[in-house]
C-alpha cells in the first residue's frame, strides 16, 4: 500500500490538475498540491522503512512486469524525491510564476507538472524493470518541459523558447540511445527485470557489453549531465521557475547517475570499465569547465547552474573507478548535491524575486545587513558546496578523490584525473568566496544614497514558509556533513553485493 500511495497520490492528483483541475482557484490548487505531495511524501518514507514489493504482470508477451521496490541504492533517492516534492509545492505560496503573466498558464496546471515530475522521478527511482524505468524516466520529461516553456522567465521569451527547445533536444536524443540499449540489453539477456539481469548479462560477450555500455552511457550522460553534453542545462535552470530549478538539480540530474548505477555498471561492469577512463576525463573536464565559467559568470542562477556541472563531474569521476568506495561517494554526493543545489537555488530565486535580476555586477547592500536569515543561508550553501568538512558536500567529493586515487582498473589515468579534480575543488573555494564576496559581504550602500539609510534599496528577509523550505534543507546539509552514515549505512549493503564484495 506504501508504494501504491507513493506513486498514484502524487501523479493522479497531478494528472488531475492539469487536465480538469485549471479552473480551481490558485489557494484552492496549492492545497490540494500540497495534501497529494504530503501523502506521497509520507508514503515515500514508509517504503524506504517497510520495503514493500509490487510485483505483476504487465506485458506478458514481451517479460516487462510492473516491478517496483525500494532497496539500498534507491531509498535514500526516494525519500530526497519525496521531501523535495512537499517543499517545491509549499513553496508555491512563496513565488506564483503563474501570476507574473495572467493567461498564459493556471496555478494548478503549474502545481500539477510539479506532482507529475515529482511521481515520475519517484517511480523510475523504485522500478524493478529496465522497461519500466525507461518509461518512468520518460513521463518526468514533458511536465518538466511545461515548467521551463510556459512558466519561465517573463522577461525572455526568447530565452525561455530556447531553454526549453534546447532540453526537449537534448534529452530526447539521450533517452533514444538509452533505449537502443535497454532493448539490446534486454533482448541479449532475456530478462527485464533488474535482479535478474546482472547474471543473464554475465555471459555477454566483451564487445556486445561494450557496444550496450556505450549505449547506456551515452544516453544517461545527457541526463547527468557531463560534459561536453550539458550545454542544455545552463540554459533551463536560468529560466526555469525556482521551483523549476530545485527540480532539474535535486532529482533530474540524478535520474542519469541513478541510471549509470543501475544499468551498466550493474549489468554490464566489463564493457563499461572499457569506457570507464573516458568518462573520468569527460567529468574532470566538467570539473575544471564549470569551476572556471563561475570565476566570471555574472548572472547567479547561471552560475549556480554551472557549478552543478562542475559538482556532477565528482559523482561521474567516482562512478568510473569500479570500486565500492567510488559507488558509495557517488551516492552520497548525489544527495549531497541534490539539498545543496536545492537551498542555492531557493536562495537565488528569492534574490531575483526581489531584485528582479540575480546580476553579479549590480551594485547592492550587504545581504548579511539587510537580510540576516538569508545571508546567513548563502554562506551555509555556498560553504557546503565547496566541500567544507561537516556540511554535505565534503564526503562525496573528499570520497570520489579518494576512489579515482585507488581505482579498480586504468590506474595511471584516474590518479591523474584525481589531481585535476583536486584543482577543481580548489576552483570551487575561488568561486564561492568571489559570490560571498559580492552578495554577502556587498558594497555596503551604493553611493547615490550613501549617508541616507531611508534610501538604500531593500530587501526583505526570509520570513514564513521560505525560512522553513530553506530551514528543512540547510538542516539537511548539516546532517549529512556531521553524520554521513545516514546516507552510506542504507547504501552499504547494496553497494557491496553491486560491485562484488568491494575493491
Amino acid at each position: 500500500m506504501a508504494l501504491i500511495l507513493m506513486l498514484l497520490v502524487p501523479g493522479a492528483v497531478g494528472l488531475w490538475l492539469v487536465t480538469g483541475g485549471r479552473a480551481l482557484a490558485p489557494s484552492t490548487a496549492r492545497l490540494v498540491a500540497l495534501v497529494a505531495a504530503s501523502v506521497g511524501g509520507a508514503a515515500a518514507v514508509a517504503a524506504t522503512v517497510m520495503r514493500p514489493v509490487v510485483d505483476r504482470a504487465w506485458i506478458p508477451d514481451l517479460g516487462v512486469r510492473w516491478h517496483f521496490e525500494v532497496d539500498g541504492v534507491s531509498a535514500p533517492l526516494v525519500v530526497l524525491t519525496a521531501v523535495i516534492g512537499v517543499l517545491v509545492v509549499a513553496h508555491a505560496f512563496v513565488e506564483q510564476p503563474w501570476a507574473d503573466a495572467p493567461g498564459s498558464g493556471s496555478a494548478a496546471t503549474y502545481l500539477g507538472a510539479l506532482l507529475l515530475v515529482v511521481a515520475g522521478a519517484l517511480a523510475a527511482f523504485s522500478a524493478r524493470d529496465a522497461v519500466l524505468f525507461f518509461l518512468a524516466f520518460e513521463v518526468v520529461l514533458v511536465p518538466m518541459w511545461v515548467l521551463i516553456s510556459r512558466y519561465g522567465d517573463r522577461h525572455g521569451a526568447a530565452a525561455r523558447a530556447d531553454a526549453s527547445a534546447r532540453f526537449i533536444l537534448y534529452t530526447a536524443v539521450g533517452s533514444t540511445l538509452m533505449l537502443v540499449g535497454i532493448l539490446l540489453l534486454v533482448t541479449r539477456a532475456g530478462t527485464a527485470d533488474l535482479g535478474e539481469l546482472p547474471s543473464a548479462a554475465a555471459g555477454l560477450g566483451l564487445g556486445e557489453q561494450t557496444t550496450i555500455a556505450l549505449l547506456l552511457t551515452l544516453g544517461l550522460a545527457v541526463k547527468v549531465p557531463v560534459f561536453p553534453l550539458h550545454t542544455w542545462l545552463p540554459a533551463a535552470h536560468t529560466t526555469a521557475p525556482t521551483a523549476g530549478s530545485v527540480l532539474l538539480a535535486a532529482v533530474l540530474l540524478k535520474l542519469g547517475t541513478y541510471g549509470l548505477v543501475r544499468l551498466p555498471i550493474a549489468n554490464v561492469p566489463d564493457g563499461f570499465a572499457r569506457i570507464a577512463p573516458v568518462l573520468a576525463i569527460a567529468g574532470v573536464v566538467g570539473i575544471l569547465w564549470g569551476g572556471l565559467i563561475c570565476l566570471v559568470e555574472r548572472d547567479l542562477k547561471r552560475l549556480i547552474a554551472f557549478s552543478s556541472v562542475a559538482h556532477m563531474g565528482f559523482v561521474v569521476l567516482a562512478l568510473a573507478s569500479g570500486t565500492e568506495t567510488g559507488l558509495q561517494a557517488a551516492l552520497i554526493g548525489n544527495i549531497a548535491h541534490g539539498v545543496i543545489s536545492a537551498l542555492l537555488f531557493v536562495i537565488v530565486g528569492g534574490l531575483k524575486h526581489r531584485w528582479g535580476s540575480v546580476d553579479l555586477a549590480v551594485v547592492r547592500p550587504a545581504l548579511r545587513e539587510v537580510s540576516p536569515r538569508l545571508g546567513f543561508a548563502l554562506i551555509l550553501g555556498l560553504a557546503a558546496g565547496l566541500g567544507l568538512p561537516g556540511l554535505a558536500g565534503f564526503w562525496g567529493e573528499f570520497l570520489a578523490l579518494l576512489a579515482a586515487w585507488n581505482p579498480a582498473h586504468h590506474t595511471g589515468i584516474l590518479r591523474t584525473c584525481a589531481v585535476i579534480a583536486a584543482v577543481g575543488a580548489a576552483l570551487a573555494a575561488a568561486y564561492s568566496l568571489r559570490v560571498a564576496r559580492v552578495v554577502w559581504v556587498g558594497d555596503a550602500v551604493p553611493d547615490d544614497v550613501a549617508g541616507d539609510p531611508d534610501a538604500a534599496p531593500s530587501t526583505p528577509d526570509a520570513r514564513s514558509v521560505e525560512l522553513a523550505v530553506m530551514g528543512v534543507l540547510g538542516t539537511a546539509v548539516v546532517a549529512i556533513g556531521v553524520a554521513p552514515f545516514l546516507v552510506l549505512s542504507v547504501t552499504a549493503d547494496a553497494v557491496t553485493a553491486l560491485v562484488g564484495g568491494g575493491r
